[in-house]
């Protein structure tokens, strides 16, 4: 899953939010140095993660992709999917989606000391493009395929990955409602463990 993804699942408890969200950035046992809601919501990303590389519905969606974009697919359909959670937020929360990100952006901005130097650099970014919201539409997230083609020097080609979208996007749409039904129950189970 990608980042609204994991805001979304983390709940109400701030540390856990920011854990969840800066967890990529967090290896082996770092995570033990950061107060214990931060690590929970890093402990909680990572679980997130390995039930979501594991679900067979993920696996359909990644191999729609595999043929043209190899080992990256499972990073498309992971941005591919937080499309779907963007564009359907009002079926899984009561708050608009630019309120719900606004103040996830005033959350990073609260506690932008503790977050790691790699986020700090992002944030600017992410909020003055408003990454979050853009997720929403399919030329938000061209553009964040664009992005992240960047980022591999153009040899992961995902920033054509929104053809394989438009074409097959009832069929992503429909295995991202069923997988998230289960991440979601997943989760909270996680949480209350953790």
């Amino acid at each position: 899953m990608n980042f609204l993804a994991h805001i979304y699942l983390s709940g109400k408890e701030e540390g856990v939010i920011i854990g969840n969200f800066i967890a990529d950035g967090i290896k082996g046992k770092r995570y033990q140095k950061f107060p214990p809601s931060i690590a929970k919501g890093i402990l909680l990303h990572r679980g997130i993660d390995s039930f979501t590389d594991a679900h067979a519905t993920v696996h359909q969606s990644t191999a729609r992709l595999h043929k043209n974009y190899s080992h990256y697919s499972g990073v498309i359909v992971d941005i591919l999917y937080d499309h779907f959670l963007a564009k359907n937020w009002s079926k899984y929360s009561d708050e608009p989606l630019d309120k719900y990100v606004q103040n996830f952006y005033e959350l990073l901005r609260e506690n932008f000391t503790i977050l790691p130097a790699r986020i700090q650099r992002m944030m600017p970014y992410m909020i003055a493009d408003n990454w979050l919201l853009s997720y929403a539409t399919v030329e938000g997230i061209s553009k964040i395929l664009a992005q992240m083609n960047v980022r591999t020097k153009g040899i992961a080609k995902m920033d054509l990955a929104v053809v394989e979208l438009e074409e097959f996007y009832d069929e992503f749409e429909a295995e991202f409602t069923s997988f998230f039904e289960e991440l979601r129950a997943f989760s909270k189970q996680k949480l209350k463990e953790l």
